[in-house]
């Protein structure tokens, strides 16, 4: 799509009314057809762009490729990429309008201190010199225990790396995470218990081939939206895929489905077991693929053996014919493609059941070829970066913390003593960061590119932890979040377009992202200031040499090459050269496979040798990890492994306080805390304030009627959101989680004993045993009116703005 000339009287062209474009139809096999879609600022004509330079998306995990348009040293739009293997050249919403935020007039551009209880600006070498000073102090007083790092999904490649090296190799703090522990641990704890590591099995073309495509907690439509486009064009086309939706709303993708299944919040577990059950009782597995390439068969079919569909239909509240008819449907696939997402992820038994997405590929043979993938979605842009690069509770390269030969090659890698990597036990996850601020043993926390006081369960905990006198702050931000404002340093920061590095999607699609303009002010890519921190520390290697030895983005790629050496996620055949080709290249790639590779395990072979994998596994129940002694014996071969859990009900149901179940989740116009999205005019514009859905059983039950204002509230605060009635099933309300406080009166928080809008104030501090992931779906609530439609206008003004679109809904 291209602007209306300036002269036109024609209205300007826009892609929130039909947030999926148009059709290109295609059938199985065939590739999928090209379509270019643009968006120009107003004025601006493609005649009139001085370079274009290469990026891919920053605002969702997809991976869009897509080139910016540079006028006079400013973006001025984006086209998507027609030669890119992900994309074909299409563009979702946020790609389309999300670059406006680049240029906001409210960019942080010097940093920062906290003098006398306020935020004064100050010079560089000021604020990184207290930085610094407080580290040393901390280490000298108390150890490397006493700092923490928490970080992104949205940084490049090249940044993580850096931190990771820092944080774990020079400092020696276990104390690393990502906000990728909010969306994407699940994914990465589900792909390591099933096949020993890491890494998508699947790939995006496998929605070229396949006849049955299942989405399980995954609103496809709203959170990868150029993924959903293929989806769509092969629903337009001859011999269309089945469609499976789990989900307890009537999503787009719900909309679309051949067969929906609404679970109540807090028992997929039960659902999947009764699916499992059913492919075994009918004999639907694939015992030759099974016997040959996996373990643990036998224990999978005694844990199921009693979940019949009609066990598994008195708790999770769908019918036991529907469950049934879903078996059948993954029974009779040829061509079997899988996707998790938060609706999995941010829920009860949130590992086990994702868990259960791998097993049925397992036992029905389907992996490794066209049309039969599992992709354990990612909710970032950059969060397989995080992991693979040792920045989120993931040693670099995949490497397993409980290995001393793996920690002996990493060290090796960096040129340290091998006891200088903290590897007592796993990195400590975000949730218990927190905890550790909270007791006053972690002391300074340095966030970079995420917004905790918005995006952690329980808000008035979490503000409180983060105000803490005895705690230095340190936020790494591009705007004043509701966490840079709680901060004693702000660091302002580079982002996307204005600084390199790599990064990588769901399928393992490597792009480059090249600088296009300067960043404002004194703004700095964040790799410079992370390397600035390892200059002025003085940080060494073992032989005195610096540890941090690179010095821009193309030196660390290089360093980071040889440390993913050998490892499945193996770059070494990639260099910034070829990431300049026309298309991202898959990892692995390297020696052997020169041009990536397209889907792993494609000869029934696993990365799940007891030498090589990446953990040893954690009971599914407990989350109490598994030693290599234990391993060894369960699968010495590095087969894939087949594992079950009992459901076991929600620590939190509801009750005659709270009767309903609530959920929270993503539109399609908003990304994260909406520090982008909110300040791109359409996309505000599309999608201004905070909603409640409910369904209209459960919306006449509680006296309320479309566009009142309506107060939630959980055992641990209050939220005021307009209603809308849907079709979301009975018994449970959904809370986008995208709205916070920067864009309001008050700009970090409610006041005093106020209801607010941020989602967060209403979820609970629970975690999943084994992935850690907070529980974000599986919440007790109630709901009553605060003032019907007409008196909410009035009262709220401009405040109280309704999405003008219905494709936001």
């Amino acid at each position: 799509m291209s602007p209306a000339h300036p002269d036109s009287s024609t209205p300007r062209p826009t892609r929130i009314d039909q947030p999926w474009g148009e059709r290109t139809a295609y059938g199985p096999g065939e590739d999928w057809p090209v379509r270019v879609d643009t968006h120009l600022a107003d004025g601006v004509r493609e005649e009139d762009v001085d370079r274009w330079v290469r990026t891919a998306s920053i605002l969702h995990s997809n991976g869009d490729a897509m080139d910016m348009a540079v006028v006079d040293g400013r973006i001025q739009g984006v086209r998507g990429r027609a030669g890119d293997r992900v994309n074909h050249g299409r563009l979702g919403v946020k790609d389309l309008y999300g670059w406006q935020a680049n240029s906001s007039p409210d960019r942080l551009t010097r940093p920062l201190v906290r003098e006398n209880g306020q935020l004064v600006e100050t010079d560089w070498d000021t604020a990184m010199d207290r930085v610094v000073g407080r580290t040393r102090e901390l280490l000298d007083e108390q150890g490397a225990s006493a700092i923490g790092f928490y970080t992104s999904g949205q940084l490049f490649a090249e940044e993580y790396y850096t931190l990771g090296v820092i944080a774990h190799g020079g400092i020696g703090t276990n104390h690393v995470d990502g906000n990728t522990r909010l969306c994407t641990a699940t994914a990465a704890a589900a792909l390591k218990a099933s096949f020993g590591c890491d890494g998508q099995p699947g790939s995006y073309t496998d929605i070229d081939h396949a006849d049955v495509i299942a989405l399980y907690g995954h609103n496809m439509a709203e959170t990868q939206s150029v993924l959903w486009m293929r989806i769509l064009d092969r629903l337009a086309g001859p011999n269309p895929p089945a469609i499976l939706c789990v989900d307890p709303r009537r999503t787009p993708v719900a909309a679309h489905a051949t067969l929906h299944l609404a679970p109540l919040p807090g028992t997929n577990m039960a659902l999947m077991n009764a699916l499992i059950h059913e492919l075994i009782e009918s004999g639907a597995v694939d015992r030759d693929y099974v016997d040959s390439h996996t373990v643990g068969y036998d224990s999978l079919a005694g844990q199921v053996a009693d979940c019949t569909p009609e066990w598994a239909a008195a708790i999770c509240g769908v019918p036991a014919g529907r469950i049934r008819e879903a078996a059948r449907l993954l029974a009779g696939a040829e061509k079997l493609m899988s996707t998790v997402l938060q609706g999995f992820y941010q829920s009860h038994q949130a590992a086990a059941a994702s868990i259960q997405v791998n097993n049925i590929h397992l036992l029905r043979g389907m992996l490794g070829r066209p049309g039969c993938g599992v992709l354990q979605m990612n909710g970032q842009p950059t969060a397989q970066n995080t992991r693979e690069c040792g920045a989120d509770g993931d040693l670099a390269g995949f490497r397993n913390w409980s290995n001393p030969s793996h920690i002996d090659d990493l060290a090796s890698v960096w040129n340290v003593d091998p006891m200088a990597i903290p590897h007592y036990t796993a990195p400590t996850h975000a949730m218990q960061m927190m905890r550790y601020v909270e007791d006053g043993s972690l002391r300074l926390l340095w966030v970079s590119g995420t917004n905790p006081a918005v995006s952690l369960p329980e808000l008035h905990r979490i503000r409180s932890i983060l105000s803490q006198e005895r705690l230095t702050l340190v936020v790494q931000d591009i705007f004043m979040t509701e966490t840079a404002q709680l901060a004693d340093v702000v660091l302002p920061a580079a982002t996307w377009g204005e600084k390199t590095g790599t990064f990588t999607n769901v399928d393992r699609t490597v792009h480059l992202s090249e600088k296009a303009v300067e960043p404002p002010g004194e703004a700095r890519a964040d790799l410079d200031i992370f390397l600035d921190y390892a200059r002025r520390l003085d940080l060494r290697g073992k032989d005195g040499s610096p540890l941090v030895h690179w010095h821009d983005p193309e030196s660390v790629f290089d360093a980071w090459k040889e440390c993913s050496r050998g490892r499945l996620c193996d770059y070494t055949g990639l260099t910034y050269d070829k990431l300049r080709g026309e298309s991202g290249v898959q990892w692995p790639c390297n020696e052997e496979n020169p041009d990536g590779t397209e889907r792993l395990y494609t000869d029934g072979r696993f990365w799940a040798h007891p030498d090589v994998c990446e953990n040893y596994g954690r009971d599914l129940v407990t989350g109490a990890p598994k030693n290599a002694q234990e391993y060894k014996v369960f699968n010495p071969e590095g087969r894939a492994m087949l594992k079950g859990a009992p459901y076991l009900p929600a620590h939190e149901r509801p009750d005659e306080d709270h009767p309903l179940h609530l959920i929270t989740g993503r539109t399609l116009y908003h990304f994260h805390t909406r520090t982008k999205t909110g300040r791109a005019p359409e996309l505000d514009a599309a999608a201004p304030e905070v909603w409640v859905e409910i369904s209209a059983g459960d919306a006449a039950a509680a006296g309320l009627t479309a566009g009142d204002y309506a107060e939630l509230s959980t055992p641990r605060g209050r939220v005021r959101a307009t209603v809308r009635i849907t079709d979301i099933r009975d018994g449970v309300l959904f809370l986008p989680f995208h709205y916070g406080y920067w864009d309001t009166p008050t700009g970090d928080g409610p006041a005093h004993d106020a209801a607010g809008r941020a989602a967060n104030e209403l979820t609970l501090t629970d975690w999943d045993p084994v992935s850690k992931q907070p529980i974000f779906k599986t919440a007790a609530a109630r709901i009553t009116r605060v003032a019907d439609s007409a008196t909410a206008a009035e009262a709220h003004g401009p405040g109280h703005r309704e999405s003008r679109k219905e494709g936001a809904r």
